[in-house]
């Protein structure tokens, strides 16, 4: 098995295609089945059924390390901000720097355009503390999910 720091350096980002929607609801199911059952809400077809609805391929990376496909990246572009709509690392892939490469690569390419990222996360969960413990801010929740944003370090300048 590898270090985390040398499996941190063979994370590749790849565009998904529609012949990977079978594995990614699968990723996204295993990513949450422990937070969806610590509140009493994990129904895996109801977790189908929301991320085929808002399915979009051309927002979607693959996740991988060493070859192996261990998660996907959903970013989608609102104009104004993108939204990390899904970020999920497979739990046996967990740990190991994975999510905080794919977030470094995000802000990168968000701070290069000037944009800020909005993220949600299902309250109770680990993921909150990750994207607060990488500069995201809490901004608002609803009934089951907290909302943060980051902004971007790019500052625009107005005049030379």
């Amino acid at each position: 098995m590898s270090a985390p720091s040398d499996q941190k350096n063979a994370v590749v980002l790849r565009g998904a295609s529609t012949c990977d929607l079978e594995d990614l609801v699968a990723i996204r199911i295993e990513a949450m089945r422990e937070s969806l059952e610590r509140l009493g809400r994990f129904d895996p077809d109801r977790a189908r059924e929301r991320f085929l609805n808002g399915f979009d391929v051309s927002s979607t990376r693959r996740i991988e390390v060493s070859g192996d496909l261990v998660g996907f990246v959903v970013i989608k572009d609102l104009q104004d901000e993108l939204l990390l709509d899904h970020l999920y690392v497979i739990p046996s892939a967990q740990g190991a720097g994975i999510g905080t490469e794919v977030l470094t690569r995000i802000f990168r390419e968000a701070d290069e355009i000037g944009r800020s990222i909005r993220v949600g996360a299902l309250k109770e969960s680990a993921s909150n503390r990750f994207y607060v413990r990488h500069g995201f801010v809490f901004v608002e929740s609803s009934e089951f999910d907290n909302y943060y944003v980051r902004a971007s370090s790019k500052t625009v300048s107005l005049g030379h």
